[in-house]
């Protein structure tokens, strides 16, 4: 009975001790295969082209600051396209994007397109690209900065939570949750998103040489089409991404176009974290955005 039952069993367990002694094989002989299949199309010539995306909300722009570093020092690289769908973020990684911009401007030619919104903080990175384009689809704008916060107040009494201060500074409050704000408060808030969305405007009008005493035509929180953002002069064409890769090549004075390959793993990584990141920013954190 014992040695039918063993039979029966016998191809399973066959399968199971073949896995057992080459599974390292196994899986090594797998990735060599991806590899393989990843690669398969891969141009030996060297890329003189590079593609950098900035999509999602803006929180922490640490990888793309690096790939536009990384452009900037390549030599081999003659010009950047730079993908842009993003609703904007925080204000200081926004600023700190369009500042990595204008230095690699100086070096190489840039193309800011616009494959489906660029407001807010991520039109603030693309300011001073050598041209914007915008996919005739997209949404342009939303120049304006926003602070938010919670205000907890009535579920701290329903649930009987009293918060304990001491504080040096009149204003050291100024944006706390556990109330609702004060009139100097706000007054005080007030003043930092005046300032900033004045720093703002100013950029925008220094970087596409618009009037920024008429900021109410092209600033002012407006969110525009593609083409009524060229009307005002926030966009230079609307068009789609071949016109820009076109315009690109010229810019460059690349005749024989080629693109920089990206690990496709550590994108894919990217895109996961990335997305994980920004819409808990979005959610549960305040601050000062650019949205």
């Amino acid at each position: 009975m014992f040695d039918f039952i063993k039979k029966l069993f016998l191809p399973i367990t066959l399968t199971l001790d073949f896995i057992q002694k080459y599974f390292k094989t196994v899986v090594f002989i797998t990735i060599l295969f991806f590899i393989a299949d990843s690669n398969k199309d891969v141009n030996f010539k060297p890329a003189n082209l590079q593609k950098i995306d900035l999509v999602g909300p803006i929180t922490d722009p640490k990888l793309v600051l690096e790939k536009i570093e990384k452009a900037k020092m390549d030599a081999k690289i003659k010009g950047v396209l730079f993908m842009v769908d993003s609703p904007g973020g925080s204000v200081a990684p926004s600023v700190e994007l369009a500042y990595a911009i204008k230095e690699l401007k100086e070096v190489k030619p840039v193309i800011a397109y616009a494959s489906g919104t660029i407001a807010s903080g991520s039109y603030y990175a693309s300011i001073w690209a050598n041209k914007i384009i915008a996919n005739p689809g997209s949404m342009v704008g939303s120049i304006g900065v926003i602070f938010q916060g919670a205000n907890i107040e009535e579920l701290m009494n329903k649930i009987g939570v009293k918060t304990q201060i001491i504080k040096v500074g009149r204003y050291k409050e100024s944006g706390t949750m556990t109330r609702a704000w004060n009139d100097v408060e706000k007054k005080e808030l007030q003043s930092v998103i005046s300032d900033t969305y004045d720093m703002f405007v100013h950029d925008v009008s220094s970087a596409r040489n618009l009037d920024k005493t008429k900021h109410h035509l092209y600033a002012d929180a407006h969110v525009f089409t593609a083409s009524q953002a060229k009307k005002v002069g926030l966009i230079d064409e609307v068009a789609t991404i071949s016109y820009a890769k076109n315009e690109l090549y010229k810019l460059s004075g690349v005749k024989n176009p080629s693109w920089q390959k990206e690990d496709k793993v550590d994108k894919f990584m990217e895109k996961v974290l990335s997305e994980a990141v920004s819409k808990f920013s979005v959610n549960f954190l305040g601050g000062l955005k650019a949205y």
